[in-house]
């Protein structure tokens, strides 16, 4: 179980997620690359996992670009933007 920050996860009765659910992974996943800081998305976010789940997170273009992007270039791991 982790709860999430308020500056990550500010709208919603519940911050806190059981990371054993696949879905509350994704979830997870996907409020800290649109709203964490770099700091959140190193505690928040595993890069394995991330790429696991990655055809099922919901983000925007933008976010989903750079990451995308990201994983290429320090993963050479090529996921659809």
């Amino acid at each position: 179980m982790i709860t999430l920050p308020t500056r990550v996860r500010w709208s919603s009765p519940s911050r806190q997620y059981d990371l054993a659910d696949r879905g509350q992974r994704a979830r997870v996943s996907e409020q800290v690359l649109v709203e964490g800081t770099a700091d959140d998305v190193r505690r928040f976010v595993d890069v394995d996992e991330l790429v696991a789940l990655w055809d099922e997170l919901y983000l925007p273009d933008h976010v989903r670009g750079a990451w995308a992007a990201w994983l290429a270039r320090h993963r050479g791991v090529q996921l659809s933007c």
